[in-house]
């Protein structure tokens, strides 16, 4: 018996939700004399878009002598946007509530059996069909869900079965940010309580969207964006990316989006993240980033001309992800932002053997080879010097390049070739730098202006 050897009611559940989300539906094969109302039958249903998982969830409990009720509400499911009004029927959805260990506690199925396509995955023309290529993910975010958790994603028609002690109105329901499972699994939470799903820029076309993490997941999550055209398919303003119009940093367990709209409009930000060890980042396999949020960036009007930042590796500012990842702790600049003269000397210190480091430069306008001559670097004990000097004032954007003693690097994507050598440099992190002769004044200055402006073109 399916539930025969449990010893409690939650397990019962557990085994259940188990028994349910794991079943790949591609591969079994239903005989078709199978009574539509059992569990195989109902099994049957949902294969062929005829039944559906809370109904089924709902049967087994009562067989087990469970009780769990069919909750029926609003959802942000696929193809919700955040800013989407739920004015009709487009996102209905039903899941489940089973009441164990004292308590009602949302089970929902058919997200915790959620199925992906891999591209990778997905058949040449002639051989299997694309049904097969899906593959089911177990997600255990949706069993016994924190009720301050499946809000965020679920809005039940009756207010009750929100089970929170102060219930929240649809408008709130659709404000709250759009967040996804993989948010909560990996402990993230938004230090800021206006953090919206539609989030309006200031009079600079600027806005600041903040996440934090959880000290055990500090050293191993790495964060990445995607910004385009809200209405359209466009992640490009004038041949240019619109990536290059948001500043990612890192300042300890705070990772910071610094958005410049670079035009009046409506903008979707994606963010996504990815757990992995020193050691996955240099193995030279892709790396796959999933989506913890999005949000609508709203810009009514832009007073301040916007120029995009340095063509630099994606990814975050700053040296964080150096320290993290290789060990490489910054000794005279801990920010991302740097403000300078003409010259600059920027050093770290190794806690691992590395070898190999290169910087190279970047500047609106400017071609890279043209600014080669400009970074070197040298090495003493544990000591790494990079020396800049700036043909002209401006700002630049300095990658930062380095590999491991006996390691091939990363080919994921953030590599670069060096001294014409075939040996791949991973990249190790990059800094965004103001250089002016005023630099004594600018940094005696309390304020500073945003880097994205037209002032440091």
């Amino acid at each position: 018996m399916l539930i025969g050897r449990c010893g409690s009611d939650v397990e019962k559940a557990r085994t259940i939700f188990r028994w349910i989300t794991v079943k790949n539906l591609n591969t079994m094969q239903f005989d078709d004399t199978v009574r539509t109302d059992t569990p195989m039958g109902l099994l049957r249903g949902i294969k062929h878009g005829t039944e559906s998982y809370h109904v089924l969830f709902k049967r087994i409990c009562s067989y087990a002598g469970l009780h769990c009720v069919v909750i029926k509400g609003y959802s942000k499911s696929a193809g919700y946007q955040p800013g989407v009004r739920f004015e009709d029927n487009r996102f209905r959805n039903s899941w489940n509530a089973v009441y164990v260990a004292g308590a009602w506690r949302f089970v929902q199925c058919n997200w915790g059996a959620r199925h992906l396509v891999n591209a990778k995955e997905v058949p040449k023309p002639g051989s299997k069909s694309k049904s097969d290529s899906l593959r089911y993910e177990y997600d255990d975010h949706y069993f016994l869900t924190d009720p301050k958790e499946f809000i965020y994603e679920f809005f039940p028609l009756q207010a009750e079965w929100q089970l929170l002690k102060t219930t929240i109105t649809l408008k709130e329901f659709e404000d709250l940010p759009f967040v996804r499972s993989l948010f909560f699994r990996y402990g993230l939470y938004f230090p800021d309580d206006n953090t919206k799903a539609v989030m309006v820029t200031d009079s600079t076309g600027a806005v600041t969207i903040r996440i934090s993490m959880p000290s055990n997941m500090q050293a191993s999550l790495i964060f990445h964006y995607n910004l385009k055209f809200y209405d359209k398919d466009t992640d490009t303003f004038e041949n240019i990316s619109l990536k290059r119009f948001v500043m990612q940093s890192v300042v300890g367990n705070v990772v910071t989006f610094r958005v410049h709209a670079p035009c009046s409009g409506s903008f979707l930000l994606d963010i996504f993240a990815n757990a992995v060890t020193p050691r996955e980042y240099l193995t030279g396999e892709p790396m796959k980033f999933k989506s913890v949020c999005k949000f609508k960036i709203v810009c009514e009007d832009v007073q301040t001309v916007m120029v995009p930042l340095p063509d630099c590796a994606s990814g975050e500012w700053g040296p964080m992800k150096a320290t993290r990842l290789f060990g490489l702790v910054p000794i005279t600049h801990q920010d991302a932002l740097i403000f300078a003269g003409r010259e600059l000397e920027c050093q770290f210190r190794m806690s691992c053997p590395l070898t190999d480091f290169m910087a190279t430069l970047h500047k609106n306008g400017s071609e890279e080879k043209r600014l080669a001559k400009y970074a070197t670097h040298y090495v003493t004990d544990d000591l790494v010097t990079f020396k800049i000097s700036f043909p002209e004032e401006g700002q630049y954007g300095m990658d930062i390049y380095t590999r491991e003693v006996n390691s091939m690097g990363n080919s994921s994507g953030n590599n670069a070739e060096h001294n014409n050598e075939k040996h791949l440099l991973t990249h190790c992190c990059k800094y965004l730098i103001n250089s002016s002769s005023n630099w004594f004044l600018i940094q005696s200055l309390k304020q500073v202006p945003h880097p994205i402006t037209k002032a440091t073109q």
